[in-house]
Protein backbone atom coordinates (compact mmCIF):
# COMPACT_ATOMS: atom_id res chain seq x y z
CA UNK A 1 0.00 0.00 0.00
CA UNK A 2 1.32 3.21 -0.97
CA UNK A 3 2.43 5.45 2.07
CA UNK A 4 0.47 8.77 1.47
CA UNK A 5 3.02 12.31 0.65
CA UNK A 6 4.72 13.93 3.19
CA UNK A 7 3.08 17.90 3.33
CA UNK A 8 5.98 20.17 2.30
CA UNK A 9 5.86 22.59 4.80
CA UNK A 10 6.22 22.34 8.87
CA UNK A 11 5.67 24.00 11.75
CA UNK A 12 8.66 26.18 12.57
CA UNK A 13 8.17 25.41 16.09
CA UNK A 14 7.06 21.58 17.20
CA UNK A 15 6.27 22.26 20.85
CA UNK A 16 2.57 21.94 21.11
CA UNK A 17 2.87 20.55 24.68
CA UNK A 18 0.08 21.21 27.03
CA UNK A 19 2.64 21.48 29.75
CA UNK A 20 5.07 23.07 30.61
CA UNK A 21 4.17 25.05 27.06
CA UNK A 22 5.90 26.39 24.27
CA UNK A 23 8.34 29.26 25.41
CA UNK A 24 7.49 32.85 24.05
CA UNK A 25 8.53 33.76 20.63
CA UNK A 26 11.89 35.09 20.34
CA UNK A 27 12.74 33.34 23.15
CA UNK A 28 16.49 32.78 23.72
CA UNK A 29 18.42 31.81 26.69
CA UNK A 30 20.71 35.28 27.23
CA UNK A 31 17.37 36.50 28.29
CA UNK A 32 18.01 35.17 31.29
CA UNK A 33 21.14 36.84 32.02
CA UNK A 34 19.76 39.41 34.62
CA UNK A 35 18.85 36.34 36.95
CA UNK A 36 19.77 36.89 40.86
CA UNK A 37 21.78 33.11 40.90
CA UNK A 38 24.20 32.02 43.67
CA UNK A 39 22.64 34.25 45.91
CA UNK A 40 20.28 33.93 48.55
CA UNK A 41 16.43 34.22 47.51
CA UNK A 42 15.93 36.27 50.52
CA UNK A 43 18.94 38.48 49.92
CA UNK A 44 17.69 42.60 48.95
CA UNK A 45 17.95 41.65 45.05
CA UNK A 46 16.41 38.01 45.34
CA UNK A 47 13.54 39.20 47.08
CA UNK A 48 12.67 42.45 44.45
CA UNK A 49 12.43 40.06 41.59
CA UNK A 50 10.37 38.13 43.29
CA UNK A 51 8.31 41.30 43.82
CA UNK A 52 8.42 42.26 40.48
CA UNK A 53 7.36 38.93 39.41
CA UNK A 54 4.13 39.80 41.62
CA UNK A 55 3.40 43.11 40.62
CA UNK A 56 3.99 42.26 36.49
CA UNK A 57 1.50 39.60 37.37
CA UNK A 58 -0.71 41.93 38.60
CA UNK A 59 -0.19 44.41 35.62
CA UNK A 60 -0.50 41.65 32.49
CA UNK A 61 -3.47 39.58 33.85
CA UNK A 62 -5.45 42.51 35.59
CA UNK A 63 -5.43 41.77 39.14
CA UNK A 64 -7.72 44.08 41.35
CA UNK A 65 -5.82 45.98 43.75
CA UNK A 66 -7.17 44.51 46.51
CA UNK A 67 -6.08 41.08 45.84
CA UNK A 68 -3.32 39.53 47.06
CA UNK A 69 -0.77 37.42 44.81
CA UNK A 70 1.91 34.92 46.20
CA UNK A 71 4.20 33.00 44.77
CA UNK A 72 4.09 29.20 46.00
CA UNK A 73 5.82 26.00 45.69
CA UNK A 74 4.45 22.64 43.85
CA UNK A 75 3.25 24.28 40.75
CA UNK A 76 -0.55 24.74 40.60
CA UNK A 77 -0.90 21.83 42.35
CA UNK A 78 0.89 23.30 45.51
CA UNK A 79 -1.36 26.10 44.93
CA UNK A 80 -4.27 24.67 45.23
CA UNK A 81 -3.36 22.29 47.67
CA UNK A 82 -2.51 25.12 49.95
CA UNK A 83 -5.96 26.64 49.28
CA UNK A 84 -8.14 23.35 50.05
CA UNK A 85 -6.11 22.49 52.99
CA UNK A 86 -6.16 25.96 54.48
CA UNK A 87 -9.27 27.27 53.73
CA UNK A 88 -12.11 24.37 53.48
CA UNK A 89 -14.35 23.19 56.65
CA UNK A 90 -16.64 26.26 57.95
CA UNK A 91 -19.14 25.62 55.36
CA UNK A 92 -20.32 22.79 52.54
CA UNK A 93 -18.37 21.74 49.80
CA UNK A 94 -19.38 21.38 46.24
CA UNK A 95 -16.76 20.23 43.64
CA UNK A 96 -17.40 20.48 39.73
CA UNK A 97 -15.28 17.49 38.02
CA UNK A 98 -15.63 16.97 34.16
CA UNK A 99 -11.73 16.04 34.24
CA UNK A 100 -8.95 14.38 35.77
CA UNK A 101 -7.75 17.51 37.93
CA UNK A 102 -11.03 18.49 39.48
CA UNK A 103 -11.21 14.69 40.04
CA UNK A 104 -8.10 14.89 42.06
CA UNK A 105 -9.57 17.83 43.82
CA UNK A 106 -12.54 15.65 44.90
CA UNK A 107 -9.89 12.85 45.92
CA UNK A 108 -8.22 15.68 48.50
CA UNK A 109 -11.31 17.27 49.98
CA UNK A 110 -13.18 13.64 50.27
CA UNK A 111 -10.14 11.48 50.61
CA UNK A 112 -7.88 13.24 52.57
CA UNK A 113 -9.62 15.86 54.07
CA UNK A 114 -12.78 13.57 54.36
CA UNK A 115 -14.89 16.72 54.29
CA UNK A 116 -18.90 16.05 53.43
CA UNK A 117 -18.94 17.34 49.86
CA UNK A 118 -21.38 17.28 46.99
CA UNK A 119 -19.79 16.70 43.71
CA UNK A 120 -20.89 18.01 40.85
CA UNK A 121 -19.83 16.01 37.31
CA UNK A 122 -20.39 15.13 34.05
CA UNK A 123 -18.29 13.15 31.39
CA UNK A 124 -14.80 14.26 29.07
CA UNK A 125 -16.27 16.96 26.86
CA UNK A 126 -19.31 18.39 29.07
CA UNK A 127 -19.49 20.41 31.79
CA UNK A 128 -22.07 19.34 34.76
CA UNK A 129 -25.21 21.56 35.77
CA UNK A 130 -23.78 24.42 36.53
CA UNK A 131 -27.54 25.59 37.94
CA UNK A 132 -26.94 22.89 40.90
CA UNK A 133 -23.98 25.32 42.30
CA UNK A 134 -25.22 27.13 45.80
CA UNK A 135 -24.72 30.20 46.88
CA UNK A 136 -23.96 28.95 50.52
CA UNK A 137 -21.26 26.08 49.84
CA UNK A 138 -17.74 26.93 49.20
CA UNK A 139 -17.11 25.76 45.41
CA UNK A 140 -14.00 23.88 43.88
CA UNK A 141 -13.80 24.32 39.87
CA UNK A 142 -11.61 24.38 37.52
CA UNK A 143 -12.44 26.73 35.11
CA UNK A 144 -10.64 25.57 31.78
CA UNK A 145 -10.42 21.84 32.08
CA UNK A 146 -6.32 20.98 30.98
CA UNK A 147 -6.84 17.27 29.98
CA UNK A 148 -10.64 17.79 28.62
CA UNK A 149 -10.50 20.97 26.61
CA UNK A 150 -13.66 22.08 28.48
CA UNK A 151 -13.97 25.40 29.75
CA UNK A 152 -16.96 27.08 31.67
CA UNK A 153 -18.27 30.07 29.36
CA UNK A 154 -18.41 32.93 31.85
CA UNK A 155 -18.95 33.18 35.63
CA UNK A 156 -22.79 33.44 35.63
CA UNK A 157 -23.41 30.45 37.88
CA UNK A 158 -21.75 32.06 40.73
CA UNK A 159 -23.59 34.22 42.78
CA UNK A 160 -22.08 37.90 43.51
CA UNK A 161 -23.61 37.75 46.60
CA UNK A 162 -22.59 34.64 47.44
CA UNK A 163 -21.92 33.22 51.41
CA UNK A 164 -19.14 30.59 50.03
CA UNK A 165 -15.90 31.22 48.56
CA UNK A 166 -14.86 30.48 45.51
CA UNK A 167 -11.49 28.32 44.81
CA UNK A 168 -10.46 28.44 41.36
CA UNK A 169 -8.33 26.20 39.11
CA UNK A 170 -7.38 28.44 36.63
CA UNK A 171 -3.72 27.73 35.78
CA UNK A 172 -4.72 26.54 31.82
CA UNK A 173 -7.31 29.56 31.49
CA UNK A 174 -5.05 32.62 33.01
CA UNK A 175 -3.64 34.99 30.24
CA UNK A 176 -6.13 33.21 27.49
CA UNK A 177 -9.35 33.36 28.71
CA UNK A 178 -11.33 36.46 30.56
CA UNK A 179 -11.83 35.27 34.54
CA UNK A 180 -14.87 37.26 36.36
CA UNK A 181 -12.33 38.73 39.42
CA UNK A 182 -15.59 39.60 41.45
CA UNK A 183 -16.63 35.93 41.37
CA UNK A 184 -13.30 34.54 42.72
CA UNK A 185 -12.09 34.33 45.99
CA UNK A 186 -8.97 32.53 44.99
CA UNK A 187 -7.35 31.98 41.85
CA UNK A 188 -4.49 29.12 40.87
CA UNK A 189 -1.99 28.62 38.15
CA UNK A 190 1.58 27.89 37.18
CA UNK A 191 4.27 29.54 35.24
CA UNK A 192 4.36 26.41 32.85
CA UNK A 193 1.38 26.83 31.13
CA UNK A 194 -0.09 30.13 29.38
CA UNK A 195 3.33 31.83 28.97
CA UNK A 196 5.38 28.88 28.63
CA UNK A 197 7.36 29.17 31.70
CA UNK A 198 9.40 26.56 33.57
CA UNK A 199 7.96 24.34 35.85
CA UNK A 200 7.66 23.90 39.87
CA UNK A 201 6.41 27.20 40.87
CA UNK A 202 3.15 28.61 41.53
CA UNK A 203 0.94 31.08 41.89
CA UNK A 204 -1.90 31.58 44.45
CA UNK A 205 -4.31 34.29 43.93
CA UNK A 206 -6.27 35.81 47.32
CA UNK A 207 -9.74 38.24 47.13
CA UNK A 208 -10.35 39.85 50.66
CA UNK A 209 -13.14 37.50 51.38
CA UNK A 210 -10.41 34.53 50.94
CA UNK A 211 -8.14 36.93 53.30
CA UNK A 212 -10.96 37.15 55.99
CA UNK A 213 -11.79 33.46 56.13
CA UNK A 214 -7.89 32.54 56.46
CA UNK A 215 -8.10 34.73 59.40
CA UNK A 216 -11.02 33.18 61.05
CA UNK A 217 -10.79 29.80 60.42
CA UNK A 218 -8.18 26.77 61.98
CA UNK A 219 -8.62 23.58 60.01
CA UNK A 220 -9.50 20.81 61.71
CA UNK A 221 -6.28 19.29 60.69
CA UNK A 222 -2.43 19.65 60.65
CA UNK A 223 -0.87 21.80 58.34
CA UNK A 224 2.32 21.27 56.64
CA UNK A 225 4.61 23.80 57.05
CA UNK A 226 4.61 24.20 53.11
CA UNK A 227 0.90 25.13 53.52
CA UNK A 228 0.66 27.67 56.20
CA UNK A 229 -0.37 30.89 55.21
CA UNK A 230 -1.20 32.38 58.81
CA UNK A 231 0.98 33.57 61.72
CA UNK A 232 -1.00 33.59 65.39
CA UNK A 233 -4.53 33.83 63.36
CA UNK A 234 -3.18 36.77 60.94
CA UNK A 235 -1.89 36.01 57.68
CA UNK A 236 0.94 36.53 56.92
CA UNK A 237 1.79 38.95 54.07
CA UNK A 238 5.25 38.11 53.44
CA UNK A 239 4.28 35.35 51.59
CA UNK A 240 2.62 37.94 49.44
CA UNK A 241 5.25 40.48 48.88
CA UNK A 242 8.45 38.32 47.87
CA UNK A 243 9.34 36.35 50.83
CA UNK A 244 8.65 32.52 49.69
CA UNK A 245 7.50 29.31 51.91
CA UNK A 246 10.61 27.70 50.45
CA UNK A 247 13.43 28.01 48.22
CA UNK A 248 12.46 29.69 43.84
CA UNK A 249 14.68 28.93 41.45
CA UNK A 250 15.84 32.33 40.78
CA UNK A 251 16.59 31.15 37.04
CA UNK A 252 12.37 30.24 36.68
CA UNK A 253 11.64 33.64 38.23
CA UNK A 254 14.12 35.45 35.71
CA UNK A 255 12.15 33.55 32.54
CA UNK A 256 8.72 33.88 34.08
CA UNK A 257 9.78 37.55 34.13
CA UNK A 258 10.87 37.44 30.87
CA UNK A 259 7.54 36.30 29.36
CA UNK A 260 5.86 38.87 31.27
CA UNK A 261 7.68 41.43 29.75
CA UNK A 262 7.27 40.05 26.13
CA UNK A 263 3.37 39.86 27.48
CA UNK A 264 3.08 43.18 27.93
CA UNK A 265 5.42 44.41 25.14
CA UNK A 266 2.59 43.05 22.72
CA UNK A 267 -0.39 44.84 24.39
CA UNK A 268 -1.19 42.91 27.85
CA UNK A 269 -3.77 40.66 28.61
CA UNK A 270 -6.18 41.97 25.28
CA UNK A 271 -3.47 40.59 23.03
CA UNK A 272 -2.46 37.49 24.75
CA UNK A 273 -6.34 36.46 24.66
CA UNK A 274 -6.88 37.19 20.95
CA UNK A 275 -3.75 35.09 20.02
CA UNK A 276 -5.19 32.23 21.66
CA UNK A 277 -8.35 32.80 20.16
CA UNK A 278 -6.93 33.16 16.88
CA UNK A 279 -5.23 29.56 16.99
CA UNK A 280 -8.78 28.09 18.40
CA UNK A 281 -10.26 29.12 15.18
CA UNK A 282 -7.43 27.73 13.01
CA UNK A 283 -8.36 24.26 14.31
CA UNK A 284 -11.71 24.55 14.04
CA UNK A 285 -11.61 25.42 10.73
CA UNK A 286 -9.70 22.63 10.03
CA UNK A 287 -11.99 20.33 11.92
CA UNK A 288 -15.13 21.88 10.11
CA UNK A 289 -13.69 20.36 6.51
CA UNK A 290 -12.04 17.14 7.96
CA UNK A 291 -14.66 13.94 8.55
CA UNK A 292 -12.24 11.76 10.55
CA UNK A 293 -11.84 14.35 13.69
CA UNK A 294 -13.85 16.44 16.00
CA UNK A 295 -13.76 18.28 19.08
CA UNK A 296 -14.01 16.82 23.04
CA UNK A 297 -15.68 19.34 23.87
CA UNK A 298 -19.55 18.69 22.54
CA UNK A 299 -20.82 22.20 23.08
CA UNK A 300 -18.57 25.62 20.76
CA UNK A 301 -19.46 28.33 23.54
CA UNK A 302 -17.49 25.80 26.07
CA UNK A 303 -14.36 24.52 23.91
CA UNK A 304 -10.82 25.70 25.21
CA UNK A 305 -8.86 28.20 23.58
CA UNK A 306 -5.73 26.87 25.07
CA UNK A 307 -5.78 23.26 25.77
CA UNK A 308 -7.31 21.81 22.58
CA UNK A 309 -8.50 18.02 22.71
CA UNK A 310 -9.75 16.15 19.57
CA UNK A 311 -11.44 12.84 19.29
CA UNK A 312 -10.87 10.59 16.53
CA UNK A 313 -14.53 9.80 14.72
CA UNK A 314 -13.70 7.94 11.88
CA UNK A 315 -16.12 4.41 11.86
CA UNK A 316 -12.83 2.65 10.88
CA UNK A 317 -11.75 4.16 14.59
CA UNK A 318 -14.36 4.28 16.58
CA UNK A 319 -15.57 0.64 15.71
CA UNK A 320 -11.84 -0.76 17.41
CA UNK A 321 -12.13 -1.61 21.00
CA UNK A 322 -11.03 0.55 24.17
CA UNK A 323 -7.66 -0.73 23.63
CA UNK A 324 -7.69 -0.49 19.84
CA UNK A 325 -8.53 3.30 19.45
CA UNK A 326 -5.89 4.15 22.53
CA UNK A 327 -3.56 2.56 20.44
CA UNK A 328 -4.30 4.38 17.11
CA UNK A 329 -4.30 7.93 19.03
CA UNK A 330 -0.66 6.60 20.45
CA UNK A 331 0.84 6.11 17.09
CA UNK A 332 -0.61 9.27 15.74
CA UNK A 333 0.86 11.33 18.53
CA UNK A 334 4.01 8.92 17.90
CA UNK A 335 4.64 9.40 14.21
CA UNK A 336 3.88 13.37 14.06
CA UNK A 337 6.88 13.52 16.60
CA UNK A 338 9.28 11.15 14.78
CA UNK A 339 8.33 13.66 11.92
CA UNK A 340 9.27 16.26 14.00
CA UNK A 341 6.23 18.12 13.54
CA UNK A 342 4.36 17.83 16.57
CA UNK A 343 5.91 17.21 19.66
CA UNK A 344 3.96 16.13 23.23
CA UNK A 345 0.04 16.44 21.60
CA UNK A 346 -1.16 13.03 22.54
CA UNK A 347 -4.23 13.00 24.67
CA UNK A 348 -3.91 13.30 28.45
CA UNK A 349 -3.42 9.55 30.14
CA UNK A 350 -7.23 9.67 31.92
CA UNK A 351 -8.87 11.35 29.21
CA UNK A 352 -10.18 9.62 26.18
CA UNK A 353 -7.74 8.25 23.31
CA UNK A 354 -7.37 11.44 21.58
CA UNK A 355 -4.73 14.54 20.48
CA UNK A 356 -4.39 17.79 22.65
CA UNK A 357 -2.64 20.57 20.90
CA UNK A 358 -1.94 23.71 22.92
CA UNK A 359 -3.33 26.80 21.58
CA UNK A 360 -2.35 29.53 24.09
CA UNK A 361 -0.69 33.17 23.50
CA UNK A 362 3.10 31.45 23.10
CA UNK A 363 1.94 29.43 19.73
CA UNK A 364 1.98 30.94 16.60
CA UNK A 365 -0.93 30.75 14.39
CA UNK A 366 1.44 29.95 11.34
CA UNK A 367 2.75 27.10 12.87
CA UNK A 368 -1.08 25.76 13.15
CA UNK A 369 -1.64 26.32 10.02
CA UNK A 370 1.48 24.23 9.18
CA UNK A 371 0.39 21.35 11.30
CA UNK A 372 -3.03 20.51 9.99
CA UNK A 373 -1.91 18.85 6.97
CA UNK A 374 0.50 16.88 9.11
CA UNK A 375 -2.45 15.90 10.98
CA UNK A 376 -4.49 14.72 7.92
CA UNK A 377 -1.38 12.65 6.92
CA UNK A 378 -0.64 11.15 10.09
CA UNK A 379 -4.04 9.74 10.23
CA UNK A 380 -4.22 8.71 6.85
CA UNK A 381 -0.96 7.26 7.20
CA UNK A 382 -1.42 5.40 10.40
CA UNK A 383 -4.87 3.81 8.84
CA UNK A 384 -2.66 2.27 6.14
CA UNK A 385 -1.48 0.52 8.63
CA UNK A 386 -4.40 -0.42 10.10
CA UNK A 387 -6.14 -1.46 7.15
CA UNK A 388 -2.99 -3.43 6.16
CA UNK A 389 -3.02 -5.40 9.80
Amino acid sequence: MTNPAKPAMRPARPEFSSGPCAKRPGWNPENLRSAILGRSHRSKPGKSRLQTAIDRTRVVLEVPADYLIGIVPGSDTGAMEMALWSLLGPRPVQLLAFESFGKDWVTDVVKQLKLPAEVLDAPYGALPDLTKVSAEADLVFTWNGTTSGVRVPNADFIAAGRAGLTICDATSACFAQPLDWPKLDVVTFSWQKALGGEAAHGMLILSPRAVARLESHTPAWPMPKLFRMTKSGKLNRDIFEGATINTPSMLCVEDYLDTLKWAASIGGLAELRRRADENLAVLAAWVARTRWVDFLATDPDTRSNTSVCLKVVDSAVTTLSPDGQADFAKKLAAILEKEGVALDIGGYRDAPPGLRVWCGATVEADDLVALTPWLDWAFAAVSSELIAA
